[in-house]
């Protein structure tokens, strides 16, 4: 019997000037992760050479031309350029965020081809990235106009999973973002995820409080009051297990978060400063809500310590293991529910 074949990660650089392509490197320098998938970074494979001479790695490098060429048991290496590249570590600079966004674009197409069968992203510089062909604040806005879907943050462990109403948005605009609809919709996401990405069949999920004491009745602000909790009692009234608004400062620290399958923040620091808090290095950036699967480490470029060869690819790693789980479980999902059967009513005889 021949063996399936192993699911194709496709694994965007990031920014050359930070970790990224580090703990890409050190991932892989466990031959043991080739067991369970096989790896397409697109970048540069002298690049790829230079990184790996630099930190002193021993990661099997292998260059291809075109994605038919994949070889199992190493870290497969496309070109998406061919010109030299010059690194600074730690530094700053808008051409080599250019090349983080060949490196997505490239990898992006490949997953809407089905060429690769998923996406790890290494962390991107925002500021970097910014040109007159990329305005986006950061992979997920931009995943969400290239992929089928609604993008959601979602920031995932075995035991804590957070997404946000809002991401990258500036606190001044955070309430004018949280219509009804929206509400709505995102938690919606979460409960699919949770059902088709995590094999949660009935998923409990918490919603946090926009203002702090979730208003205290009114006298720190009436959003929650009329905004939140009614959307909330109209989504609960359609079958789904969602609880709140809870305040947010007592939430994490009194252990609550653990009664719940998932926790909605309102806003981006409200959710990440917990998640990071409690799982920083073992944390995974999950983009929930689109056909396509997207995974990214919990951390940024670093540039303070890029080149140092002390980065931690533990997260990395988990982003790939994440990912590859998602996977299994949709695909478990999709077999379970694609060809329901149907109960069809006989009618007896009449007699006589």
């Amino acid at each position: 019997m021949s063996q399936s074949p192993k699911i194709r990660v496709g694994i965007s650089i990031g920014d050359l000037n930070g970790i990224g392509p580090e703990v890409i490197l050190k991932t892989f320098s466990d031959n043991r992760m080739f067991d369970f998938c096989t790896p397409i970074v697109f970048a540069n494979s002298r690049l790829l050479q230079f990184f790996k001479k630099n930190l002193k790695l021993k990661t099997l490098i292998q260059p291809i031309k075109s994605l038919d060429q994949i070889s199992n048991g190493k870290l497969n290496v496309i070109n998406c350029w061919e010109e030299t590249v010059e690194i600074n570590y730690g530094k700053e600079d808008p051409k080599i965020g250019g090349y983080a966004i060949k490196s997505l674009e490239s990898a992006v197409t490949a997953l809407k081809d089905d060429t690769i069968d998923l996406l790890v992203t290494a962390p991107i510089h925002k500021n970097a990235i910014q040109s007159e062909n990329f305005k986006f604040p950061g992979h997920t806005d931009y995943l969400n106009q290239e992929l089928e879907g609604d993008s959601l943050m979602f920031m995932v462990t075995d035991n804590l999973k957070i997404g946000l109403l809002t991401d990258h948005v500036a606190l001044s605009s955070v309430v004018k973002h949280l219509t009804p609809g929206v509400i709505s919709e995102k938690i919606s996401t979460i409960h699919n995820s949770l059902i088709k990405d995590f094999g949660i069949s009935k998923p409990k999920i918490a919603i946090l409080g926009i203002n702090p004491h979730t208003g205290d009745n009114g006298v720190i602000g009436k959003e929650d009051d009329e905004i939140l909790r009614p959307t909330i009692e109209k989504i609960k009234n359609a079958g789904k297990l969602v609880f709140g608004p809870y305040a947010a400062d007592s939430f994490f620290g009194s252990d609550n978060y653990k009664n719940f399958d998932a926790v909605v923040a309102t806003y981006h620091d409200q959710g990440l400063i917990p998640f990071k808090t409690l799982s920083f290095g073992q944390g995974v950036n999950y983009t929930a809500g689109l056909d396509k699967i997207r995974t990214s480490p919990d951390h940024g470029t670093a540039f303070e310590i890029a080149g140092k060869g002390i980065a931690d690819a533990n997260s990395f790693s988990e982003a790939v293991f994440r990912a590859l789980d998602i996977f299994k479980n949709r695909k478990m999902h999709t077999e379970i529910t694609k060809n329901p059967l149907k109960k069809q009513i006989k009618k007896r005889p009449q007699e006589g």
